[in-house]
């Protein structure tokens, strides 16, 4: 199940009069030059509004642990793929990523992509393969496609997409993030989550736009350039 919340109200400017008079009155009078700057003083703080609430959302989502990174993230999604993932711990909820300011990948997203934050305590990964589209030329990463495993100790996912065949033991779904106690984060109150004991999810595949982990070891690692990607 995946979970998303928006933050910041919209806000929108109220009209102005038209100043064609009604038929049959007299035509009111026009309105001064310190009046209409007052009109475009009221109107710009308007049109501010939501900027400030956006802003404001990040930095309290960033200090709540909402956000999976706390970093500008490059606004390059990356595709992640696993045999198997096994976790201990686990958490979902929704968050917002930022890009560095005049990124050219802002496209007409204005620097934010809305994405769902997968916490797992303790992660085990079979056959892991990462790559990123540089332009028709892939950078392709694979690790623990031997004996020994991929591993990670408080691993954080910021997803737009994820599929796979999963299992949880123990789960709840519908907390408020806030009280989220089964992995290392937690989200701002009042928006929805879910949590489990464990996770088991075969033939893993996600669209990320960031990973963190506190630990991440990968056994086998390989680094190539290929032209297809995971």
């Amino acid at each position: 199940m995946v979970s998303s919340s928006g933050i910041g109200p919209s806000a929108g400017s109220t009209p102005e009069p038209s100043g064609v008079p009604e038929s049959g009155s007299a035509a009111a009078p026009s309105a001064s030059p310190a009046g209409r700057g007052r009109v475009r003083l009221r109107r710009a703080a308007v049109m501010a509004v939501p900027a400030t609430v956006i802003a404001a959302g990040l930095m309290i989502l960033t200090a709540q642990g909402a956000l999976g990174v706390q970093f500008a993230i490059s606004g390059m999604p990356f595709t992640v793929t696993a045999t198997n993932l096994d976790g201990e711990g686990f958490a979902q909820f929704g968050g917002l990523d930022q890009m560095a300011e005049g990124s050219p990948n802002e496209g007409d997203t204005g620097g934010q992509v809305l994405v769902v934050v997968s916490a797992i305590k303790k992660a085990t990964l079979e056959k892991l393969c990462q790559s990123v589209d540089l332009g028709g030329t892939n950078l392709l990463i694979r690790a623990g496609e031997g004996k020994e495993k991929v591993s990670a100790t408080n691993l954080t996912t910021d997803s737009t997409e994820l599929s796979g065949n999963a299992a949880f033991n123990n789960i709840e779904i519908g907390n408020d993030a806030s009280t989220l106690d089964k992995s290392h984060a937690r989200g701002p109150k009042g928006v929805f989550s879910q949590q489990a004991d464990t996770v088991h999810i075969g033939n893993l595949r996600q669209t990320n736009y960031a990973t963190t982990a506190a630990v991440f070891k990968l056994p086998g690692l390989k680094l190539s350039f290929s032209d297809q990607g995971c």
